[in-house]
């Protein structure tokens, strides 16, 4: 995708027959629970998320609600949870400085190929199921995936985006000067962009 947006939303890939995927869409807005409908993209459901920068001696803690980018964000009809996933990511998304133009041009699919084409493999066995025998052909450990369009390994990979309303940086670099910075995202009710506000707090 050409540089249009810019935003503050973390993510991370999963595989969608690991729990997660299921929890978030589960204790999300709209509840769901059965196996299809969390094959899709939707969720919506409360996290946290925490980072560990050992050599800057830095812990990050974001909370916020997950969603997930599955390979129909761009197919023929929308589900609702296509456009939960876009409503409330897309709130979230600023138009970088010289990309009002491009804005056409940039792709939800594109964004989710890109982040496949960071990873190496999504053809494993289920993720945490029974070790009883050998795998499938089709589902081996460490097999290596060539072809962008992978059938197998798509339909396993999923895109995770964290909405995070509030971050909790703390500095443990230097015990003697140890912080914690808090921020807070105030959301504006005419654009849903908002702004973060900063509180400094005793670690």
């Amino acid at each position: 995708n050409p540089r249009v947006y810019d935003s503050d939303l973390p993510t991370f890939t999963t595989d969608v027959r690991m729990e997660k995927v299921g929890e978030l869409f589960a204790s999300s807005a709209g509840k769901a629970s059965k196996e299809e409908q969390v094959q899709g993209s939707g969720g919506g459901g409360p996290c946290e998320a925490v980072y560990w920068i050992k050599e800057k001696g830095m812990q990050w803690r974001i909370k916020g609600t997950a969603f997930i980018v599955a390979p129909d964000i761009e197919g023929q009809e929308e589900s609702s949870g296509v456009r939960t996933v876009k409503s409330e990511i897309g709130a979230r998304m600023r138009v970088v400085e010289g990309g009002e133009d491009k804005v056409g041009e940039w792709s939800w699919a594109t964004e989710l190929t890109g982040h496949f084409g960071n990873c190496s493999s999504w053809r494993n066995p289920p993720p945490g199921t029974p070790v009883k025998g050998e795998p499938d052909k089709d589902h081996q450990l460490a097999q290596k995936v060539t072809d962008l369009h992978d059938p197998i390994a798509r339909s396993n990979f999923r895109v995770v985006v964290i909405k995070p309303d509030e971050v909790e940086a703390t500095d443990l670099s230097n015990p003697e000067t140890a912080r914690r910075h808090k921020y807070t995202f105030v959301a504006d009710a005419r654009d849903g962009m908002g702004e973060w506000k900063e509180e400094e707090l005793w670690p």
